[in-house]
């Protein structure tokens, strides 16, 4: 296997019912955000920043045209090459081989096989950051155990019940994932497990044969989760920018850290490059009327009204005397006159009326779901 090189594995099959609508029609992956990216764009760049030619993706059934839509032949991260390939595989093939009593992660084995690399990534779907992937592999090379995971250190209050945390000993290796419990855990911050590894390649070929065998769990992501308390494990501590994805609260907060400067730049102006499918259009337009602060506009939108903390995705009108606050605006959307929104998430393809008002809060942001016209008031979720 030649030195230094990494293959890497992407697991796309956790589902967020709390996500929905969101997600109604497609995965967690595909969701936009900061008006022009998808939340796939980090881990797709995290992996293409570290040189990583080969990408095994595992979504589940049904979820994957809006991906293929979005990454296309994978020019934007160098996935289009002769060298370079991705390859997308069915969660739900691997439980049927399971239930048939089949050895279910052959087509994982054999993808790692002929990867040739020495090193393998794992990148789980609901973390939000911008991790450089080689300065994990340099930790993981210098303390020379089976895997690396990566965890942050973030404050208790904002960490969701039964999300992982890592225990961690003295000597900075992984001891176990442990479900947050807000009565067990009362230390102000606490390792959140991030759900990234780095790992031996033919390790893991030995471990995932010897594990089907044993009927272990068909998820990679808690397979490898449980060998954390069998197998030495460095922990590598990140520090830039992170948000968990788990439900419509935490998304809506995740676009709305992208107005502040600090945030922002933590996640898209570091260091580590983000790269998106490129889309050329006109620059947005802003008549003389419109009022805008502290907002985002993509391209080819059309501003009359006023904007105030809001994130609005490309070729979206907004009319004279519209006022939209506090909102996450999704592509297309048309808001005409003297429409008020205000902590809302206006998904594709939607209309608001004139007049109408979708008024929700910072705690229960209104959702407005694709393709929806909206000719009545929508008032704290009435």
């Amino acid at each position: 296997m030649k030195t230094k090189k990494m293959c890497a594995i992407l697991g796309n099959v956790t589902t967020f019912p709390r996500l929905l609508p969101l997600t109604e029609n497609r995965p967690l992956d595909t969701l936009p955000f900061d008006c022009k990216y998808r939340l796939l764009d980090f881990p797709l760049s995290s992996i293409a920043n570290a040189n990583i030619n080969s990408i095994f993706m595992v979504f589940n059934e049904g979820e994957t045209r809006s991906v293929f839509d979005h990454i296309g032949g994978g020019k934007e991260w160098n996935l289009d090459s002769l060298q370079n390939r991705y390859f997308v595989y069915f969660y739900q093939d691997i439980l049927k081989q399971k239930a048939q009593g089949q050895p279910y992660y052959d087509s994982v084995i054999d993808y790692l096989e002929k990867s040739e690399s020495e090193y393998t990534v794992f990148m789980g779907s609901n973390m939000l950051c911008n991790v450089d992937l080689r300065a994990v592999l340099k930790s993981h090379r210098k303390q020379n155990n089976q895997m690396t995971i990566v965890y942050k250190r973030i404050k208790r209050e904002e960490i969701s019940l039964n999300e992982g945390l890592l225990r961690v000993d003295g000597e900075g290796n992984a001891v176990c994932i442990q479900q947050f419990n807000p009565e067990n855990h009362t230390e102000e911050q606490q390792n959140l497990c991030m759900d990234i590894y780095i790992i031996q390649t033919k390790w893991l070929i030995r471990q995932l044969e010897h594990g089907q065998k044993s009927n272990v769990s068909p998820s990679i992501h808690q397979f490898l989760q449980s060998k954390i308390a069998e197998e030495p494990t460095t922990a590598y501590e990140y520090t830039g920018y992170l948000s968990s994805i788990h439900d419509v609260v935490s998304y809506y907060q995740a676009n709305m850290d992208m107005l502040e400067p600090n945030k922002f730049n933590s996640l898209l102006y570091s260091k580590q490059k983000v790269y998106t499918k490129l889309k050329n259009e006109v620059p947005t337009y802003y008549s003389n009327d419109s009022v805008v602060k502290n907002s985002q506009c993509a391209t080819g939108c059309i501003i009359e009204g006023e904007l105030e903390n809001s994130l609005i995705s490309r070729r979206t009108v907004i009319k004279n005397g519209a006022k939209v606050k506090h909102s996450i605006v999704m592509s297309n959307a048309k808001i005409a006159e003297n429409a008020v929104i205000e902590y809302a998430i206006l998904d594709k393809n939607v209309t608001i009326e004139a007049g109408i008002k979708v008024i929700g809060t910072s705690e229960v942001p209104i959702v407005i779901k694709k393709n929806q016209v909206v000719s009545a008031n929508v008032i704290g979720g009435e």
